[in-house]
């Protein structure tokens, strides 16, 4: 949506870390929230926000977004959007924590939908060239501004000037064992925003899907929330409601099911509990869940049958690169959205089915994007052979890209017992560490220790050789790596960002004394009036707070 809101006459490039379509937006199931029905109204939209956010949204941000929305949907149906019909007017289903049927929906693969009808209009956008399998390494600051980053684009290393870069990088829930999320989330917007000396935002509120599925060596395959606004049940291993003391039930806000679960699964010594799909009845479940129940016959199990297993995990970064409404970071030239922003509209708990909207509406901000008049864009980069560099990206994009070719040095040799092995039993303990001690429950002692023991491991990688001369390397220059170095480059940074993100992650939790939202801490469970406030992270910075941003008035 960046793509097609910038303003027509720039020329845009659009990088791609992965080759293939992966993509958290890709495998969204549930929807889209908008107000599009006469008996709802903004206000019950907005109240629903502010409602599940704790305390912690912008009120000005959700005004924007709740106002935005309509128009966002009739956008999308001019883009040509396929959403479910009921007669001739938009099918809408219930999710948790929303006073009325708002959330749009394609089936149980919105995502996937969007994704197609925003894709195929970007093939038509002119001035644009698309690069897939591009992994950007860090982001190009002179003078106070973003003046574009630094890629590896097949055995190069080199920079890219631009007008301005736009990261829509999505979010790093794969820092955790238990996530819904695909491999490549690994923050890498958040990391390199932070690296730049932009503002990061609240990274401490991380949403716990409730119902992911739970099968010893599989994916943990999201279980939409609107199986349970269509009427499923969720069980422990006896038969009963975990959830029975909430206030909401089945459809209590994610972070308060999430918690109800860990605790139900802790007293009756089990990994996983129980959902019942049978109540929604056969002939609706395959008409409105045939993606979640092709997976599940895929692994053997009959949602028709039988009850399904089911655990929280790691879903939903509240968190990010904090940005204003117009989607500009604290540093200039450098713009944010999607999950990897913090705007303001998610507070400490996000709504379901807004983070899609949230993507467009600010993407949509985009057209009013003003670049540095000093600044003449040059012509998109293009691989040697003179064709479009390698292929797509979830992160980031970047606008109006430039060759900053220069000298080509080789770099010097890796650190003896480096290898891919070695990269991944790294990746695998850390991800176990941020499960165990900033997961759906959390306490100060445990990421006190897991704080220190991460940043010691990323300031041992920060001296590696490769990756200091990768860091190191001037905008006027360019690498070129040997063979043995390329296949390990890409994990290794990988690595360097999880362990970044997880040492923010772990700050901005053991900072934050009380519970509130997604952030949980057996050790502060009450929320406290004095931390209705946003935890600001910088770069050579002290933690610290900032205050919530005011309403717009837009109306009712």
């Amino acid at each position: 949506m960046a793509c097609l809101e910038l303003p027509s006459e720039l020329r845009v490039l659009l990088l791609s870390k992965e080759r293939g379509p992966r993509s958290a937006s890709r495998w969204a199931q549930g929807g889209i929230a908008a107000v599009t029905r006469p008996e709802d109204s903004f206000a019950s939209h907005r109240e629903d926000t502010l409602k599940a956010g704790a305390g912690l949204c912008d009120p000005a941000a959700v005004e924007l977004l709740v106002h935005e929305a309509p128009r966002c949907v009739e956008r999308l149906l001019q883009l040509g959007m396929d959403f479910d019909r009921d007669g001739a007017s938009l099918s809408t289903t219930l999710e948790a924590a929303h006073s009325h049927r708002r959330v749009l929906h394609a089936q149980d693969r919105t995502g996937g939908a969007l994704v197609d009808a925003l894709e195929r209009a970007v093939e038509r956008r002119a001035l644009l060239v698309r690069c897939q399998g591009v992994m950007a390494l860090q982001l190009w600051v002179e003078a106070g501004r973003c003046q574009g980053l630094q890629v590896l684009e097949g055995d190069q290393v080199r920079w890219l000037r631009a007008g301005a870069v736009v990261l829509a990088s999505g979010g790093g829930g794969h820092l955790f064992e238990k996530t819904t999320n695909p491999s490549q989330a690994t923050g890498d917007g958040v990391g390199m925003a932070w690296r730049a000396g932009a503002q990061v935002r609240d990274l401490e509120f991380v949403q716990f899907h409730p119902t992911a599925l739970m099968l010893p060596g599989a994916p943990h395959f999201l279980i939409s929330e609107a199986v349970r606004g269509e009427g499923a049940k969720l069980l422990d291993r006896q038969g009963r409601s975990p959830v029975r003391a909430l206030a909401g039930g089945d459809l209590a806000p994610r972070d308060q099911v999430s918690r109800a679960l860990v605790r139900t699964m802790h007293e009756q010594g089990v990994d996983h509990l129980w959902l019942d799909l049978r109540p929604i009845g056969g002939a609706r479940m395959e008409k409105q869940f045939p993606t979640i129940l092709a997976r599940c016959r895929q692994l053997g199990l009959e949602p028709a049958d039988a009850p399904i297993p089911i655990a929280p995990a790691a879903h939903y970064w509240m968190g990010g690169v904090s940005t204003d409404l117009n989607a500009a970071t604290s540093l200039p030239g450098l713009y944010a959205v999607g999950e990897v922003a913090c705007t303001g509209v998610h507070g400490a708990n996000r709504l379901a089915s807004n983070s899609l909207m949230e993507c467009l509406v600010f993407a949509r901000q985009l057209s009013r994007i003003q670049l540095n008049n000093t600044f003449t864009a040059p012509r998109p980069a293009t691989a040697r052979s003179g064709a479009p560099g390698a292929m797509l990206f979830s992160s980031p994009v970047g606008s109006f890209g430039g060759n900053g070719a220069g000298p080509t040095g080789m770099s010097p040799g890796l650190s003896r017992g480096v290898t891919a092995e070695t990269i991944a039993a790294q990746v695998a303990s850390l991800r176990r560490r941020c499960w165990r001690v900033a997961g759906v429950e959390r306490r100060g002692t445990a990421l006190r220790q897991g704080l220190a023991a991460i940043q010691e491991q990323r300031s041992a990688m920060e001296r590696l050789a490769l990756l200091a001369e990768v860091a190191q390397l001037a905008p006027s220059d360019q690498l070129e790596l040997p063979a043995d170095q390329l296949g390990l480059i890409r994990p290794l940074q990988d690595l360097l960002r999880q362990l970044e993100l997880g040492e923010l992650l772990m700050e901005a939790a053991l900072f934050r004394t009380e519970s509130r939202g997604g952030h949980f801490r057996t050790d502060c469970p009450g929320s406290q009036p004095f931390w209705q406030r946003h935890t600001v992270q910088q770069q050579g910075q002290t933690i610290s707070t900032a205050p919530l941003e005011k309403a717009l008035a837009l109306g009712s």
